[in-house]
């Protein structure tokens, strides 16, 4: 009898080793799985940690004038920043003068675009000279009341002309550009209205700067 209950007495404490050992590797688990399904803090709050507490605001217009003057730094690295700032800006005007394609404005990007430009300013257009005939007709009228009605009528008829002229031009250049990229899916009214304004303009100041010459081959 005594013997028996001696392995009772073992076994039982057996049983509590290892029920105290799976409750030791349940507890470690359930920790673990908590940390792994912790959602993932927010850059801003990991940034805003890692820079400290943030200053209080200011609570006068006085507070917040200097404190808004000691951050814009010095009188001479403003205007080291200013001069930087007045570089960059020029260089990303030449560079979309000279029709460097990282540089242009959406509307000119491609070489879709850029055939059609080579298309406009290859040849004489006769839209390009309405903006200056316009401005002398407009002045005469000022000079000489008289002249309304003809001026008038004047530039009824450029107006009319101009308007054939851009039809004309843009069945052109979208029959040009289907032939060049048959691809593309650039193309239509759209097209042709980019090239009408793009001929309309006087010739120096097309931007970018055309980069053939009237005349040339295309």
């Amino acid at each position: 009898m005594k013997l028996l209950r001696r392995g009772d007495s073992d076994d039982s404490d057996k049983r509590d080793v290892e029920v105290a050992e799976s409750s030791t590797a349940q507890e470690a688990e359930s920790v673990e799985q908590a940390g792994k399904g912790r959602p993932t803090p927010k850059r801003r709050d990991a940034e805003s940690k890692r820079r400290g507490p943030v200053a209080p605001a200011p609570l006068t217009a006085k507070e917040a004038r200097a404190r808004k003057k000691a951050t814009r730094g010095s009188k001479e690295e403003r205007k080291v920043a200013a001069a930087e700032r007045r570089a960059t800006a020029a260089e990303r005007r030449t560079r979309m003068l000279a029709g460097e394609d990282k540089y242009l404005l959406p509307r000119d990007k491609g070489p879709v675009r850029a055939y059609v430009r080579d298309i406009v300013d290859a040849r004489r257009n006769l839209v390009g000279l309405f903006m200056p005939l316009a401005l002398v007709l407009i002045m005469a009228m000022f000079v000489s009341p008289a002249l309304q009605a003809i001026v008038t009528l004047a530039m009824l008829i450029m107006m009319m002309f101009m308007a054939i002229e851009g039809v004309w031009l843009g069945r052109k250049i979208n029959n040009q550009v289907r032939e060049r990229f048959p691809d593309t899916p650039d193309g239509g009214f759209k097209l042709g209205w980019y090239a009408f304004v793009r001929a309309s303009q006087i010739r120096k100041l097309r931007a970018p700067k055309p980069r053939v010459r009237p005349g040339d081959a295309i």
